[in-house]
C-alpha cells in the first residue's frame, strides 16, 4: 500500500500532509494529488497546480471543488486553454476567456465559431 495512504488509514495525517508537500513542487504532481488522494487539501493542490495554464485547466475540469476563478486566471494566460476552458468549464467568465484568445488568431477564430456567447 502507498505510504501516504497508509498514513491516511492509520489515522497519521501528518504523513499525508508531508506527501502533499512534496507533491505539491509540481503543478502536474498537485492535480495528481487532489484528484487521486483522498483527504488532500484541494486549496493547496489548486495554488501550484494553478501556475501552469494546462494544468490549471485540467484542474477545473476534473476536481469539482475547484477555485474557478483561479484555475480561469492562470488559463487565460495561454490562448489555446483559455479557449478550452470556456469550451469545457462550467462557470467560466466567457468574455475574460475570449480575451485571451485575441493574441492568437487560430484560437481567436476557434472562440468565435465555436463558443457560444462569443461577442
Amino acid at each position: 500500500m502507498h505510504i501516504c495512504l497508509l498514513g491516511m488509514f492509520l489515522g497519521q495525517i501528518s504523513i499525508i500532509e508531508k506527501c502533499q508537500e512534496g507533491a505539491c513542487k509540481d503543478s502536474y504532481y498537485a492535480y495528481c494529488f487532489a484528484k487521486n488522494i483522498p483527504g488532500a487539501d484541494i486549496g493547496k493542490c489548486c495554488e501550484v497546480a494553478c501556475r501552469d495554464p494546462y494544468w490549471a485547466y485540467r484542474f477545473a475540469v476534473n476536481i469539482p471543488v475547484a477555485d474557478i476563478g483561479k484555475c480561469q486566471e492562470e488559463a487565460c494566460k495561454d490562448p489555446q486553454w483559455a479557449y478550452w476552458f470556456a469550451n469545457e468549464v462550467p462557470g467560466a467568465n466567457i468574455e475574460k476567456c475570449q480575451e485571451a484568445t485575441y493574441k492568437d488568431s487560430e484560437w481567436s477564430y476557434k472562440f468565435a465559431k465555436y463558443i457560444p456567447g462569443a461577442a
